[in-house]
């Protein structure tokens, strides 16, 4: 670790410290109240850093980590937990109420609405139920292959293993929408090009978000700038940026799996 990163993590760990302290007192007297707890379901690059800008928007809204990613498994103490080499492994097993206390040592419980958004959660919705009770799910899913040029892009990996970790998102998204009824589904590029549409779903979904408000710039990461934008579908751009033999290596895995991609009306491409 470089002196650079070595600084952001301490000022990380700080941030997060300090905000914990802050929240202990107040944290005392709402522990009783009655929260309702709402996870983002989506593969990783699917626009759910977006989605949770936008949630938190409400005064109603508290969100555990808000910075970043703003993902419930990168807070201290729930890192080293969660966040490592195996954490898409979905044999592995948790110690969930040791999650829930940090979690919610991270969010202020005086507002009604407790979210996380933690990318590994799309595969463990029954272990967030168990340990959370009644619990509202918000799942998102984007154009494959603009999830596949993130994960290449973003995290170094091959066409194929995009590919192939992209398969799995999907399989794991349609599972949870099938087998649970308290889920609210949508696409990236409804919230995007049919923003209104969706944000009157969010709000009959849960009447607490009623307040949010989409109309602004939102820092979300994007491969464009690091400054706010407005809520922009950045696919097209996305998918162009995919090299031809890349292309061929995903669609063998997407062939393969044409009934996933059929699901969620997505269509195989080439140029």
């Amino acid at each position: 670790m470089n002196q650079n990163d070595l600084f952001k993590k301490i000022k990380r760990n700080c941030y997060f410290f300090i905000r914990k302290i802050m929240l202990f007192f107040p944290n005392l007297i709402y522990s009783n109240k009655k929260h309702k707890y709402v996870f983002i379901l989506s593969p990783p690059f699917s626009g759910s850093t977006l989605l949770n800008q936008i949630l938190s928007s409400s005064k109603n809204v508290s969100c555990n980590n808000n910075i970043g990613t703003r993902e419930g498994q990168t807070l201290p103490g729930v890192k080293e937990i969660i966040f490592n080499s195996n954490r898409w492994d979905k044999n592995k097993k948790l110690p969930w109420q040791k999650i829930k206390k940090i979690w919610r040592s991270h969010w202020y419980l005086k507002k009604p609405i407790l979210l996380d958004k933690s990318t590994t959660n799309i595969m463990r919705i029954d272990d967030l139920i168990k340990t959370f009770g009644t619990s509202y799910f918000i799942c998102l899913i984007r154009n494959p292959y603009a999830i596949c040029e993130g994960i290449m892009r973003r995290s170094g990996k091959s066409a194929k293993d995009a590919a192939k970790f992209t398969v799995d998102c999907l399989n794991y998204q349609m599972l949870n929408i099938q087998n649970n009824e308290n889920i609210l589904f949508f696409s990236y590029e409804d919230l995007c090009d049919n923003t209104d549409n969706i944000i009157n779903k969010i709000k009959n979904y849960l009447i607490e978000l009623n307040d949010i408000d989409a109309n602004q710039k939102f820092k979300a990461h994007n491969y464009k700038t690091k400054k706010s934008m407005y809520i922009t579908n950045l696919n097209e751009d996305k998918i162009k940026k995919i090299q031809q033999k890349d292309l061929l290596t995903i669609n063998n895995y997407f062939r393969d799996n044409k009934d996933l991609l059929d699901f969620f009306n997505y269509k195989l491409i080439s140029y």
